[in-house]
């Protein structure tokens, strides 16, 4: 068993764990969870003996093995799967001494050892891993320095995996993979044989790979059993309950301090008051959780529709050097309202696709049709850098609005998620995040017709992904994303096109099938297949173009139940925001006619409220209705 025993760690002189316990049990899997910046890494330090602790220790093994994700990319000349092999160093070494021992005894011993680690299969099994990290069997016998940094880090995380030590710790591990590598991670992690923590802001992950989520909240730790879905529901019933029983201690305190308020001063109930305050002195504050709300994001939408389609492609090629295209004769169109999702395996040419659309490459061929008046906002994470490092969110918004106020300017940043002091924070001082919510804020500035978001979420944590997918919703233009956030996916996409073999076509299913298939095909090694020459192969095509049939036909009764569940939550949003200024006593006697007015537009939001979760719910019906009748 891992046990972290009354943990105290500081950085710097700032407490990121404060008398830290959990338990975890052998052979678990367990998420580890917390927002940007509040300890998970510095964690993993201690953990691994890398990180001193002011207090408390950690106890495992004396035997386990620690396995972390090396911090640099390996290279050199030696093929990617010896690389990989070299990884178990118990397998290596006896391999060396197999080669020169003499002795009959310890060749056996040597055998013996190699047989029960399972050394001959080694080979087979470390090329798996490969394959199912996106690497042909050519590219395994390739030299691992003919590879990107990127692709280097894949072969670190399958040396990692390789090797099965008895404590696992992965930090981002799909950082460097795409969706299709992260489908593979998720369901090998599900089957890892020991003990695994993993950080990571990948929703599905975390409800698909892991048993226990450990959760690294106000300096505490709290270790849950489930996935991710699980632990959110019990920490908000926790939560509910300890305000819950904070309310009631708060009534019970003021009924006491009444009493004794009441009858300290009289003889004859002087003793009574002189129990009340002891009993007022034996209540315990009951300590609440807080939870730092997110800031949400706003993607403004576009004041005007276009008529579809708004990007039409006929005959385009698309590529970087002349007579290499990376797309072939591509014919698409992208209307007002699509929601389309760019699938397939990194390098087949999604950022290619997305930049055409852009318009920030030209084609080489074929022809590219754009609506007047489009304004595209593209989002790419390597943007980041340009973003000026001694500038500051407000010097960036004054850039885009140079004859408005400052007042306005202000206001702007705020909106984007900078008000305050937080406008002049330069931008070399920002966490990731925060970059990346600034350089979504001026991407989508003038409200789009065609938002284009490539791998928005990489410095993201869960709970600004979630504001992330609720602003794409909100928004009511067209959206093009490439994403390894499967979450992200199935929330905001509902066309899939599938990038391979140099072409763009429409994928006939949905990411549970295509899940399915990328995880057939790298369990076979990389081997190509063409399940429609199949009879099998042709039963799940029909299927897939049944399900596609069936999405296009019920898209505009889900559009009604979004647009509804949009309306709800700004409706909500108004009626708090007057409530909140309503609970303000003094209000009705400073300006009675404002507070009148306010109470006369809560109950119009009340009503209108009513209204749309009536209709909400007959929406939901219909597309329900209309899902099962399929």
């Amino acid at each position: 068993m891992l046990t972290i025993d009354d943990l105290t760690v500081r950085v710097a002189g700032r407490a990121l764990i404060e008398r830290g316990s959990a338990q975890i049990p052998p052979g678990s899997r367990v998420g580890l969870v917390g927002r940007n910046g509040s300890g998970k890494t510095t964690l993993f330090g201690v953990v691994a003996g890398d990180t001193a602790s002011e207090q408390g220790r950690i106890t495992m093994p004396a035997r386990w093995r620690i396995g972390r994700l090396a911090q640099e990319a390996p290279g050199g000349p030696e093929p990617l799967i010896d690389v990989v092999l070299r990884a178990d160093t118990e397998r290596t070494a006896l391999l060396a001494e197999a080669d020169t021992a003499a002795d009959p005894h310890r060749i056996a011993e040597i055998q013996t050892r190699l047989a029960d680690i399972g050394a001959y299969a080694a080979p087979a099994r470390a090329a798996a891993i490969l394959s199912g990290l996106g690497f042909s069997h050519d590219d395994q016998r390739r030299a691992c320095s003919e590879f990107s940094g990127g692709w280097r880090m894949r072969v670190a995380l399958a040396s990692v995996l390789f090797a099965q030590p008895d404590l696992l710790l992965l930090d981002e591990p799909t950082n460097y993979l795409d969706l299709e590598g992260t489908l593979w991670l998720q369901e090998h992690l599900a089957r890892y044989p020991h003990t695994m923590i993993v950080i990571s802001h990948d929703r599905d992950l975390l409800d698909t790979s892991v048993n226990h989520i450990l959760a690294l909240e106000n300096r505490k730790l709290t270790l849950y059993r489930g996935g991710y879905t699980a632990f959110e529901k019990a920490r908000n019933e926790r939560i509910a309950l300890d305000q819950k029983l904070v309310k009631k201690q708060d009534a019970q305190r003021k009924h006491l301090q009444a009493f004794v308020d009441r009858f300290r001063a009289k003889a004859t109930k002087a003793r009574q008051a002189q129990s009340r305050l002891k009993m007022l002195a034996k209540l315990q504050p009951i300590a609440v959780d807080a939870i730092e709300e997110v800031r949400p994001i706003a993607i403004p939408s576009p004041d005007k529709q276009l008529s579809p389609p708004i990007i039409a492609l006929d005959g385009v090629s698309a590529g970087y050097e002349p007579d290499r295209p990376v797309l072939r004769n591509l014919t698409l169109r992208v209307d007002d309202d699509d929601r389309i999702a760019l699938i397939g395996a990194n390098g087949n040419g999604k950022s290619t696709l997305v930049k055409v659309i852009a318009g920030r490459l030209a084609a080489m061929s074929g022809g590219i049709t754009r609506a007047d008046k489009i304004r595209i906002a593209y989002f790419a994470q390597h943007q980041l850098d340009e973003l000026e490092p001694g500038g500051t969110p407000y010097t960036h918004v004054r850039k885009l609005m140079p004859d408005a106020s400052e007042a306005s300017v202000r206001a702007r940043a705020g909106s984007i998620g900078f008000s305050g002091a937080a406008a002049d924070t330069t931008v070399n001082r920002l966490s990731g995040g925060e970059k990346a919510r600034l350089l979504m804020g001026l991407a989508t500035f003038e409200g789009p017709h065609l938002l284009i978001l490539d791998e928005p979420t990489n410095h993201l944590d869960i709970d600004s992904r979630s504001a992330l997918i609720e602003a794409i919703n909100d928004f009511s233009g067209a959206v093009v994303l490439v994403s390894h956030d499967r979450h992200l996916l199935d929330a905001c996409a509902d066309r899939l096109w599938l990038v391979a073999d140099r072409t763009v076509r429409a994928f006939d299913g949905d990411l549970d099938d295509y899940r399915r298939d990328v995880l057939t095909e790298r369990s076979q090694d990389g081997g190509k297949r063409d399940d429609t020459k199949t009879p099998a192969g042709r039963d799940r095509a029909d299927i897939r173009r049944a399900a596609a049939a069936k999405r296009a036909e019920t898209a505009p009764l889900r559009q009604r139940v979004t647009a509804a569940e949009a309306k709800m939550k700004t409706l909500t949003q108004a009626i708090e925001t007057i409530d909140g200024a309503l609970a303000n006593g003094a209000l009705f006697a400073k300006d009675p006619a404002k507070a009148a007015q306010l109470a006369k537009d809560r109950a119009a939001h009340a009503t209108a409220l009513a209204q749309t979760e009536d209709e909400w719910l007959t929406a939901s019906a219909d597309y329900e209705a209309a899902n099962a009748d399929g």
